[in-house]
């Protein structure tokens, strides 16, 4: 199984810069989204955020093109892992 480094490897998301994960898979809806959104506004703007989840977080691509996030979303046959980062 890869993991999740090996995933966001795979990513177009800057390889130089810090990571933080988290793993939300736990929670239920809408917890997610509003634990990735305060953790991307707490993280610094050069980190890429590795969300790991239990399903895909299509409410929560919306909120990342407002905040001007670019990401992508690996789904895996027991989670869904998604990368964000800033340009």
């Amino acid at each position: 199984m890869s993991t999740l480094a090996s995933i966001a490897d795979r990513t177009d998301a800057p390889s130089d810069r810090p990571r933080e994960t988290i793993d939300v898979r736990s929670l239920g809806p809408p917890e997610p989204l509003t634990e990735t959104l305060e953790t991307l506004v707490e993280l610094p703007a050069e980190t890429v955020l590795i969300q790991r989840n239990d399903r895909v977080p299509q409410f929560l691509f919306p909120k990342l093109d407002d905040r001007g996030y670019t990401y992508e979303t690996v789904e895996r046959d027991d989670d869904v892992v998604t990368v964000i980062w800033r340009e």
